[in-house]
């Protein structure tokens, strides 16, 4: 199994948008650009939901049967480790291999010695096509390199290992995420993270580095862009050049995670792909949850009373629902409005408020980051949720295709213009 150029992680916490969502690359697709969905949704999303990831299959097939979507499609066993995989091997063609826990870990030293005398040959600089300049490389590099991130990797072939056992070894696609750590992985660390992983025998397709800057769930890019400009160049010249020298899937590229509404890297990446001629997969996730909120503020009645109460219960438990997602919000409480003043808004100022346009005053990047998180309080309200998302179809299937298309797939794969 081999995965296509471009792709697109799309996450739906409750099971309900994968048609609108699919109508988004079926539009893609009639501008002359393939570009494959991955339905993705993690153990912990189900566990808070109820859901389980058959249901997340069954999601995928039905919107493509309906639609009649030809192409291939996936379904992402999203940052499963040991402990999580069981229940996504039948379901999943797509597993992304979460080592974050092992990442910084000390190795034996043994297989330390080992990690940097096999790989001392490189020691010097590094001529990787499509970059001025060279990686410098040496023996500290190596030895930093292993220090941290070799039982992580090891970890990876345990996963990868377990899951070819179970569905044969040909039969998905392997992602492996290095983001969730502190510190941005240099293209350097990239190359060598890369021999590891080939040398441990797991045939990656797609790889997550952690970038600088912050990748906030559901708000732009934050950070300095033409740092990030050199440095996706950079890594998506070192993950080519690693595929070539070590053997690697010929469609071996480069994943952004958290990649949802960070439209002003968008051009970046459209411009670094297309310079290289090489492969992309961005995950989203959260960015559909919060077209269902819109949509439901959108249609006034009790869907806009349902969105207001999403938001009130959010803002009473912030504490409980915030902690899971520390490292990935920026959530200033002074510029939260109160719920009691909310309750008052007509649909248009709560849509204003959450709905992603910079251009508009209203717009309130720390509310939108709190309901983002607050799906939770949607699950615990069960067949009452789930039944306004079918009376407001009608607005949320425009939000919802409209966001994956307009606002992802055209500037990312189409480009502006």
């Amino acid at each position: 199994m081999k995965i296509e150029k471009y792709s697109i992680g799309i996450g739906d916490r409750f099971g309900h948008q994968g048609r609108a969502q699919l109508a988004a690359f079926v539009k893609a697709r009639e501008q002359g650009v393939e570009v494959v969905p991955v339905w993705n949704k993690s153990n912990r999303e189900h566990m808070l939901i109820g859901t389980n990831p058959a249901n997340t299959r069954q999601e995928a097939d039905n919107a493509v049967k309906e639609l009649g979507w030809k192409g291939a499609y996936y379904v992402d066993a999203d940052h499963i480790g040991l402990k999580t995989v069981d229940l996504f091997i039948e379901p999943s063609n797509y597993f992304t291999l979460d080592v974050a826990d092992f990442i910084g870990q000390k190795p034996e030293e043994s297989d330390l010695a080992e990690f940097i005398d096999h790989w001392s040959k490189y020691i010097g600089t590094l001529k990787a096509p499509g970059l001025k300049e060279g990686l410098l490389v040496t023996k500290e590099t190596i030895t930093s390199v292993g220090k941290k991130y070799l039982v992580a990797v090891k970890e990876a072939g345990k996963i990868y290992r377990y899951v070819a056992s179970r569905k044969g070894k040909d039969n998905f696609i392997t992602e492996v995420s290095t983001d969730e750590t502190n510190t941005p992985q240099t293209p350097v660390e990239l190359f060598f993270i890369l021999a590891a992983l080939s040398k441990e025998g797991v045939p990656l397709q797609t790889v997550a580095p952690r970038f600088s800057g912050q990748f906030l769930k559901g708000v732009d890019y934050v950070g300095d862009l033409k740092q990030f400009d050199r440095e996706f160049e950079q890594d998506v010249a070192a993950i080519a050049f690693a595929a070539k020298e070590f053997s690697l899937p010929e469609s071996l590229k480069i994943s952004v995670h958290s990649g949802s509404d960070k439209f002003s890297i968008y051009s970046i990446i459209n411009r670094a792909i297309k310079k290289f001629n090489v492969g992309l997969h961005l995950k989203t996730a959260g960015t559909t949850w919060l077209e269902e909120v819109i949509g439901l503020a959108t249609s006034g009645g009790n869907g806009l009373q349902i969105a207001k109460e999403i938001y009130a219960q959010s803002y009473l438990r912030f504490d409980e629902l915030a902690k899971p997602y520390l490292t990935v919000i920026d959530i200033d409480r002074k510029k939260l409005p109160d719920p009691l003043k909310v309750k008052n808004w007509n649909s248009g100022e709560f849509v204003n408020a959450l709905k992603h346009d910079q251009s508009c005053a209203q717009y309130n990047t720390s509310f939108r980051q709190l309901v983002h998180i607050g799906f939770k309080v949607a699950a615990e309200m069960g067949n009452r949720y789930t039944s306004a998302l079918v009376a407001s179809q009608k607005e949320i299937n425009a939000g919802v295709t409209e966001n994956i298309y307009e606002r992802h797939l055209r500037p990312i794969f189409l480009g502006n213009d």
